[in-house]
């Protein structure tokens, strides 16, 4: 299968794109290639009668050559191409002056454009933290599930440790609530990276959206994920150890290890597993007593707005 200009891709590398986001660009493309034979002189005079919106244009142009999707690559050059065409071929940039219904257009265009490439970023981000927290999911259910199905006790008997009823229960009741407690970060992060996505974006560029490209932006968010994981797991093993050491006399536990294994109760072992699966998740789910993912303060008083290109006014025409 061949690339047919960026319309037919190998399902690989679709997929690869889906989680890395596109490849750069072999050769940059830049505004004035975007022009038709023959209208050279006619981009002359945009040039100089629409100064601040050729530079809008031409800015926008570049960061969408950097957008994450490659469909969103296409589709925003293309677009690009028919603003640009409409303006050249617009009768009244021939008279060499500033219209401003034209520079009004324009205005309307590049806002449409910006926000078109800030749902590219913000997909970025959310996708890489997505990802990020799966794979640290991924990665908690197989160290969840291999000591209880080769046997953590077991292992310990192999290095000559003895473990009596009480070690085994306690032992597993570790690590099933460390594993709830990553889960339980999975949702927390979740939860608070709806409708976020934006400000988390600018947070990670300092204010500035065209200084870090959203390949870059996903990929640190992948990492930002699965340290988000491993948080959970810290904190729910933190609590688990806290309140078996009997230090936190506030909670009482429903029941104990020794109980278990010297009463021989029915339901003893559910209540057991039910009471440190709700503190591992509820550990897990408060994740953001660490460095904060989001910033907790208004987003206007710590990043700076991106600058945008001023409104058409009765005095500009």
């Amino acid at each position: 299968m061949t690339n047919n200009g960026g319309r037919h891709r190998p399902w690989w590398r679709r997929l690869r794109d889906a989680v890395l986001g596109a490849r750069t660009d072999a050769k940059a493309d830049g505004l004035a290639n975007l022009v038709d034979p023959g209208r050279e002189a006619a981009y002359e005079r945009f040039i100089a009668a629409y100064p601040a919106q050729h530079l809008y244009l031409q800015l926008i142009h570049g960061e969408a050559q950097r957008a994450f999707e490659h469909e969103t690559r296409q589709s925003l050059r293309i677009t690009v191409g028919c603003v640009l065409g409409n303006v050249l071929h617009d009768p009244r940039l021939a008279a060499g002056e500033c219209d401003r219904h034209l520079k009004d257009y324009l205005t309307k265009e590049v806002a449409g454009l910006r926000a078109r490439i800030e749902e590219d970023r913000a997909l970025a981000v959310s996708r890489g933290l997505n990802i990020g927290l799966g794979l640290g999911a991924l990665i908690s259910v197989v160290l969840l599930t291999t000591p209880l199905a080769v046997g953590a006790a077991g292992l310990l008997d192999l290095l000559r440790v003895d473990v009596g009823c009480s070690d085994r229960w306690s032992l597993m009741g570790a690590f099933v609530c460390a594993g709830v407690g990553a889960f339980g970060a999975v949702l927390s992060v979740l939860v608070r990276l709806r409708r976020q996505g934006e400000t988390l974006a600018r947070r990670r560029t300092n204010g500035d959206r065209g200084a870090v490209a959203p390949g870059q932006l996903a990929r640190a968010m992948r990492h930002e994920g699965v340290y988000r994981v491993f948080v959970g797991w810290i904190l729910a093993l933190a609590v688990y150890f806290l309140l078996n050491s009997g230090i936190v006399q506030v909670i009482e536990t429903p029941t104990t290890t020794t109980g278990i294994c010297t009463a021989r109760q029915d339901g003893a072992g559910t209540a057991f597993w039910g009471f440190w699966c709700a503190v591992g998740f509820l550990a897990g789910f408060n994740e953001r007593w660490a460095f904060g993912l989001l910033d907790r303060s208004r987003p206007d008083r710590r990043e700076p707005q991106p600058h945008q290109p001023p409104p058409a006014t009765e005095a500009d025409s």
